[in-house]
């Protein structure tokens, strides 16, 4: 049997913390589609750096173009506004043991703040665009804006497409699978999956890879 979940709020779901249902639809809790954590990293209008811990993306493209669609940023972030400014952004993947630096940039990023500085990270500038980029990232993505659309017409979030004009990869990384997955590799989200019984709620998680079989 399945249970069958609409685009109604469903009145049982309860909320982890009061804003939740206000951020976030309830298909999201619902579904609980891991995504990969990184960071965006770009420059703010009065020259500090910026640093958007970030999931709710894809990458794909074919052979004329690759492109980074991240979904779920919000309209009223530094980071949002610095990419519609400077029309580039960076996306720099750490493995799991950054991941209190990089909550850390979430709970300090005034305008004024040096978030590198609040992460503890070495700034290392792009090869191709205007932004900075972190040195300890084992990838580091470098795109042009190609294009923003408010899928939702609420002026609260923004899919934002980038295309890729460059990659870094770290030398120990660049060798296939070895520690690309794993605890050293990519760090995934795990959005709060909701008892589709009882309506409660559930903690997020944070996740590493590990290859089951290979195709």
């Amino acid at each position: 049997m399945k249970i069958e979940i609409g685009e109604d709020f469903p009145s049982y779901f309860h909320p982890s913390y009061p804003e939740e249902f206000e951020l976030f639809s309830h298909f999201e809790t619902t579904s609980a589609i891991p995504s990969p954590l990184f960071a965006i990293t770009t420059w703010k209008a009065n020259g500090k750096p910026n640093v958007c811990f970030h999931a709710w993306s894809c990458f794909h493209g074919d052979k004329t173009a690759f492109f980074a669609v991240m979904g779920n940023l919000y309209q009223h972030t530094h980071t949002y506004a610095n990419i519609q400014r400077d029309k580039c952004f960076c996306l720099n993947f750490l493995p799991i043991h950054y991941y209190d630096r990089l909550v850390a940039t979430i709970h300090t990023n005034h305008e004024q703040t040096d978030e590198f500085a609040i992460g503890e990270f070495t700034l290392s500038p792009s090869k191709t665009i205007h932004a900075p980029a972190i040195l300890e990232a084992f990838l580091n993505v470098e795109c042009v804006l190609k294009q923003t659309q408010d899928l939702s017409g609420a002026g609260q979030t923004a899919m934002v497409v980038g295309q890729v004009k460059h990659m870094s990869v770290e030398q120990t990384y660049a060798q296939g699978y070895h520690k690309r997955y794993g605890q050293d590799g990519f760090m995934m989200l795990l959005p709060a999956p909701q008892n589709l019984i009882t309506g409660a709620p559930q903690a997020s998680a944070i996740a590493t890879m590990h290859i089951e079989r290979f195709d």
